[in-house]
Order: C-alpha cells, then structure tokens, then sequence
C-alpha cells in the first residue's frame, strides 16, 4: 500500500509523506563499506518506489553517494524525486573550521558534476547545504534561479539557513523547501524558522528525524556505537549526557506500545502530525527498516500522545559548536 502524498512549497512539488536520506553511504555512523554499496542502494530505491517514498536526498559532500543513487535511479528516474545539496567545499575536520562556498560560478560548476554523478539531465529539488557567511545570499539564489530557467534544477531549497536569510532567498525565487534537523530532540526550528516556513508556504523536511538513531530505542549503551563513529563526538550522545537522554526515549516506548508500533515510527509520526508540508527523510542501509520507517505514514497519535512527546526533555546540545554559519546560517547584505 503506496503511503500517502505530500506537498512541499506552492511550485507543484509533490513527494510521498516519508523520504529516504542518503548519508549512510558516507558512512558517518561507522558503517561498513560491504553496506553501503550500489547493491544495498537498488534494493532501497526499488523498496522506496514500491512504498511510494519518491523523495531521495543526497549531496555531493556525501562521498559518493550521488554516483551510488544514480546508479540506483537508473530506470526509476520519472518514479523518484531527486534531491542534492551543494555548498560544503569541506566540512569540520582535525585541520579546521568547515569550508562552505556559495559564490555564483561555485553554483554552476557543482550543479554539473551533481548530474554527472546522478547520471541525469536535471535535479529536482537543489538545496545550498550550508549557507555562506561571505556571500549574499540573493546572489547564491539567483545564480540557482538561473538553473531552474535553464532546467537543470526545478525546485530550490535551503538547509540550515536563518529566518532572514530564508525570507531574503524566497524574495529573489520560490523556495520550496527548508532542511534542517528536527526531531523530538531537536526542537530549536520551532521557535522562529517552522512558523516562517508555515507563513511563506515553505515545506520542511527534518534530517536525522529519529535523533541519529536514538528514538529507534535499538541504542540502550554509548558501546553500541562502533569507535569511528560520529555521534561518539556529539554532546548529547556524551557520557554526561546518554542516560538522560536514554530515560527520555522510554517515554517514547510506551506510546509506540499502546499502538503496536516500534519508538521510531512514533518520533516520525509526530513529526507528520506538525503539518501537511513537512517530509522527513530518515536513512538506513537496511530494506527492512526503510519499511518500518515507511509505515509510520499510517500511524495517527492522540492529542494527549503529541502532548507527552512535546514535553519530552533533552540534555546536550545537538551538535559542537562549529560556527561558521553551521546552525542557521545568515549572510551579509546585498550591497
């Protein structure tokens, strides 16, 4: 049974309830290199297809990843709705700050090795990943403006930008969609950028919606994380930090029990139930829990169950600071 179709943004775009992230095949949390193979990404997609998840985000900071999706979209290229980010020239490293680049001919020349790795003549939703301290942020939009009238992209996004920056961007052209982190732990976009989203008729799709793996209830102990990963340097997967957050998730247990379901369809059927234009994109390198995540499009929570999960308490932050424009980026005025 296909799940159901949501709007994101006023343009047109429309894409199943639940989206399918593709950061597993960087492998930030530790994954094995035999996983996170072209093999794994053809049984996804054709899953998603099947399951009615057409929107697949990737970017081209993910290290390979686009050459793996497009490989995967082969032939399933007018099922599937095919999202890229560009922006991230270096994310934080040992050797500094991170990088980001949102200078014009920056734009045009990523846009072209994006279609060359997905293997395709246009993207449809193009997301600058980070937003540039340096740039105007109507110069950026209007060089993807550009590749929408030359139609190599149909729709623009943002991810991580601040309300100013995503008011100045939708004045130069439509934005369709805002990506950030939210979650039931991450709940900052609440507070200026989901209201403005809501006003301007701007979609939201929620990156790590199941609190990077937290809100599945299948980490019970900081060991159940493999050495390299990611999530071992995040203050709310610290030690100080874990135990809390690990009580909170029980909340989480008992209201996914009272409706037969597993704790992450609950975290994304709150989510869904914030508003029609929001799409979480959940990843996985497993066709079983792209099924699981799937299904909590047809999960419906009580007034009383939003509630509880509203009121859940989180300790640490989401992520280091890295500054930088990381976290709601703003950009200088157009001079």
């Amino acid at each position: 049974m296909s799940i159901p179709q949501r709007p994101l943004g006023s343009g047109g775009l429309t894409v199943g309830a639940i989206g399918y992230g593709a950061m597993s095949f960087a492998r930030p949390y530790g994954q094995s290199a035999e996983q996170a193979t072209g093999g794994t990404a053809d049984a996804l997609i054709g899953r998603a297809v099947e399951l009615g998840v057409t929107l697949i985000d990737t970017a081209d900071i993910y290290a390979g990843s686009e050459e793996i999706i497009g490989k995967a979209i082969a032939g399933r290229r007018d099922q599937v709705t095919v999202a890229t980010k560009f922006g991230i020239v270096r994310p934080v490293t040992a050797e500094g700050p991170p990088v980001i680049n949102g200078r014009p001919e920056y734009v045009r020349e990523r846009i072209e090795r994006s279609l060359t790795g997905l293997g395709t003549d246009h993207v449809d939703l193009y997301y600058q990943h980070r937003v540039d301290p340096d740039v105007p942020i109507e110069e950026t939009v209007g060089a993807m403006a550009e590749l929408v009238a030359e139609g190599k992209v149909r729709h623009l996004g943002l991810s991580e930008a601040a309300p100013d920056t995503i008011r100045r961007a939708h004045a130069v052209h439509p934005i369709s969609a805002v990506q950030t982190e939210w979650s039931l732990w991450s709940r900052d976009i609440e507070h200026e950028v989901f209201p403005l989203c809501r006003e301007l008729g701007i979609g939201v799709v929620p990156y790590s919606p199941l609190g990077r793996g937290m809100l599945t209830g299948r980490i019970t102990s900081r060991e159940d994380l493999p050495a390299d990963d990611y999530r071992r340097k995040m203050p709310r997967f610290s030690q100080e930090a874990f135990d809390a957050n690990l009580a909170a998730v029980e909340t989480v247990r008992e209201i996914a029990g009272a409706h037969d379901a597993a704790p992450g369809q609950i975290a994304l059927a709150w989510l869904l139930a914030k508003a029609p234009g929001v799409v979480p994109i959940p990843g996985t390198l497993h066709v079983s829990r792209l099924e699981e995540n799937t299904a909590a499009a047809g999960l419906t929570l009580t007034g009383q169950e939003i509630a509880r999960l509203d009121a859940l308490p989180v300790t640490g932050e989401r992520e280091t600071e890295m500054g930088h424009n990381w976290s709601y980026g703003v950009t200088p005025p157009r001079s």
